[in-house]
């Protein structure tokens, strides 16, 4: 119990001290260890980063709360869906979820989950990973769930607006700068007609906003750009549901079902569950409660063994 103790003590003071130097932890560097077929699922540390507390200020809008932290509007409102985004109260304390399950990956390179509006590049010689909000393709425009590479990479990107799209923009081509929707930065994709690139407009991000395309926040996107190269693998996933393991304890998050393309989430989490042979190590009432208030946020719903983990630890960091 002493040790437990000791390990949450030693966590707040590295988070105080990334939150005096930062003001908040947007796009950090977290380790991780997915689970081999072979290996003990115990030893699996899926879920990262960790939750904050935040005291609303004058003028503070729950926009202005998410991108300070690294998320997308829908992260926020998801947690909080009862609370007013323009006027969240002066001095209300909130918890920012800013803790996630790992998507399910191949390739360990970036997975772009769009239930979640998400953006995980790996680096998996070193076991890290960092995590960007985006901002996806709006209805008629959905954003495809493939597999595909970084084509190209271009600063200050001119932009060629789609047939569709003239009347509105009174244009052929929208040359960089501020009127420019594709921001600063432009990564192509070999998957057509789609890539991710920074806005002119950064409240889209952690909406349903584009054409297809994955839009990231100008300060991240200049981070993201120098993280990947041509021929980078980019695997485009729909996973509302993710499981996920850390300290011995088991994590369930949920997220809406944006495209509708799940007939029952139930079953479908049932036998995510029982795929990865936890079908007795979870407390099934604590998913149904999951499932029922989609928070998009880490839950503990089980334990690998009595006695592997703090449930504290967990829904501390």
């Amino acid at each position: 119990m002493k040790r437990i103790y000791k390990m949450i003590a030693h966590r707040f003071i590295i988070i105080l001290m990334i939150l005096l130097v930062h003001g908040s932890v947007s796009a950090e560097s977290y380790r991780y260890s997915l689970s081999q077929a072979d290996g003990p699922i115990g030893s699996e540390l899926s879920v990262v980063g960790f939750f904050q507390y935040h005291f609303i200020e004058d003028k503070e809008t729950l926009l202005d709360i998410a991108r300070n932290y690294g998320l997308g509007f829908n992260a926020i409102q998801q947690f909080y869906p009862g609370m007013d985004p323009w006027a969240p109260g002066v001095g209300v304390q909130l918890c920012i979820p800013t803790q996630w399950i790992l998507p399910p990956t191949r390739h360990e390179e970036v997975v772009i989950n769009i239930p979640e509006m998400r953006l995980y590049r790996f680096f998996k010689k070193i076991s890290m990973v960092k995590t960007y909000p985006i901002g996806i393709g709006r209805e008629g425009f959905e954003t495809p769930v493939t597999v595909c590479r970084v084509a190209d990479l271009k600063a200050n990107p001119a932009w060629t607006v789609p047939p569709s799209a003239w009347e509105t923009y009174g244009r052929i081509v929208v040359p960089p700068g501020p009127e420019n929707p594709l921001g600063d930065f432009w990564i192509g994709l070999t998957a057509e007609h789609i890539g991710i690139h920074g806005t002119n407009f950064p409240w889209g991000v952690g909406r349903l906003v584009s054409r297809g395309c994955m839009r990231m926040y100008p300060e991240q996107v200049s981070q993201f750009f120098k993280e990947v190269n041509p021929g980078t693998i980019v695997e485009i996933i729909y996973e509302p549901v993710k499981i996920g393991i850390a300290n011995g304890l088991v994590f369930l998050e949920v997220h809406p079902d944006i495209y509708n393309r799940i007939p029952d989430i139930k079953a479908y989490t049932e036998a995510l569950i029982r795929s990865r042979g936890l079908w007795d190590k979870v407390e099934w009432d604590k998913v149904d409660r999951c499932l029922l208030q989609k928070k998009g946020a880490p839950e503990v719903v089980g334990v690998i063994e009595k006695g592997g983990g703090s449930v504290i630890a967990a829904r501390i960091f």
